[in-house]
């Protein structure tokens, strides 16, 4: 079983690591393409491709300058703890051992618009690049056309050496789109998190990534590989949803989020 994750746009490049354990990304030389697509960009052109203030498209076209191989911990850091935000709130990386690193490192893996697809102790260095931004490139007019079938020829290989082939996707719509589910071998299973809201089971944005982070920190702590280990999650007041559920999509629900949320 192999679960997917999103990015996020928050970063942490100052905290030490707790680990010196590091590989590199298998997609860097691609990563080092569109990077140099990137340097085409100025400041005013990522502001205006991304959306952003000045200030962030300043900080973005820097980082692209400053990319540069080799990766080491001198001048990058292991993916899972450097992303940061609602998702990576619930994972609490930082909190990992050793071995539940490592089995994260074998069953875990994060997309991403620049390197592709990360392993959690890959190393990369500081980006932003959204997988659904409109961004021309030599591989197309977007991202998505840039990847093609890699991502997913990538995660067909991972999934080989597991006995159960099932894809838990943990990851935003925007991301997952990057997969192609006709040519995945695999079934794939989509946790869906919902709040109790004016009385109808809705997802709220903002916990649901969340819930996302902790049901990928359940997996790695309980090191599943079964569907109906899934179904065993509880985390602040969720609970599996039988009747809202099918058997592709996984409902948990909750009628009131706890008031540390």
């Amino acid at each position: 079983m192999l679960t997917v994750i999103s990015p996020a746009k928050t970063l942490d490049f100052d905290t030490p690591p707790h680990t010196r354990k590091a590989t590199q990304p298998q997609f860097i030389d691609r990563a080092a393409d569109l990077v140099e697509d990137a340097r085409g960009l100025g400041p005013d052109d990522i502001r205006e491709l991304m959306g952003v203030s000045e200030n962030i498209a300043e900080l973005n076209h820097a980082r692209f300058m400053n990319w540069a191989q080799p990766f080491s911990l001198d001048n990058a850091k292991q993916a899972v703890l450097a992303f940061r935000g609602d998702v990576y709130t619930g994972l609490e990386a930082d909190t990992l051992s050793a071995s539940q690193l490592g089995y994260a490192q074998k069953h875990l893996r994060i997309l991403s618009g620049l390197y592709g697809l990360l392993r959690p102790l890959d190393l990369m260095q500081p980006y932003r690049l959204e997988m659904g931004l409109k961004f021309a490139n030599r591989g197309g007019k977007n991202l998505y056309e840039f990847w093609g079938s890699e991502l997913t020829s990538a995660l067909n290989t991972a999934l080989k050496k597991s006995a159960n082939p099932v894809l838990v996707n943990l990851a935003s719509n925007e991301y997952f789109r990057a997969v192609k589910p006709r040519e995945l071998e695999a079934d794939i299973i989509t946790p869906v998190f919902k709040d109790l809201k004016n009385g109808k089971y809705k997802v709220i944005s903002f916990y649901a990534k969340k819930a996302r982070g902790q049901m990928a920190r359940h997996i790695i702590e309980q090191e599943l590989d079964d569907v109906a280990g899934l179904k065993k999650f509880r985390r602040d007041g969720y609970r599996y949803n039988a009747k809202e559920s099918s058997a592709r999509e996984l409902v948990f629900t909750r009628d009131v989020p706890p008031t540390a949320a």
